[in-house]
Order: structure tokens, then sequence, then C-alpha cells
């Protein structure tokens, strides 16, 4: 098993991490993601032999959560968007309200 972690930029709240959570699991081989608030991290454990970070900060600056030191306005925005469908999502999920 490989692990990746990776400093980035607008994680705000809990409404983000269960974005990247969520986005990040669907991914093939990947089987935890954990993400910390107190230094804005992603730590990603995944199978596999290949080197995957790449993939995974694509998904992440998608998402609008960039490698800390990259970002811009636009990543911004998307961030509040993806923070809004967390924290939607979040709801929806038994046992999470």
């Amino acid at each position: 098993m490989k692990t990746f972690k990776i400093t980035i930029e607008n994680l705000k709240c809990h409404g983000c991490a269960n974005t990247i959570r969520r986005n990040l699991q669907k991914e093939e081989g990947v089987q935890s993601v954990e993400v910390d608030h107190t230094d804005s991290s992603v730590f990603i454990a995944y199978e596999g032999e290949d080197s995957r970070e790449a993939d995974f900060e694509r998904i992440l600056t998608r998402l609008g959560y960039p490698p800390a030191g990259s970002g811009n306005t636009m990543n911004k925005v998307k961030s509040y968007v993806s923070c809004a469908i967390g924290r939607i999502g979040k709801e929806d999920e038994p046992g999470k309200n």
C-alpha cells in the first residue's frame, strides 16, 4: 500500500472534508482518505505500484482544493461550491445530521 500526504488550499469546514473524501474514495484502489483541518492536509492510502500523486492533485484542484501555494480565485470559488455540496451530502447520510 502507498500513501500520499498533500497540503491544500481553501479547506474551510467539514463540508469541504466530506466532498474531498467522497470524491477521492471513488477512485480505484483508494483505501482511505483522511482530512486534517489543523494543517489543511489530506492523507490518502491507496493500492497499486504506480505513483498517483498527480492524479490526486488534479482531482483536488478540480474540486477547488489545489496544492498549497498554487491556487487562484477560480479555485477559491470552486471550493465554496464543493463545500456546499459536501454539507448537503453530509445531511443526506444517515446519522450525520
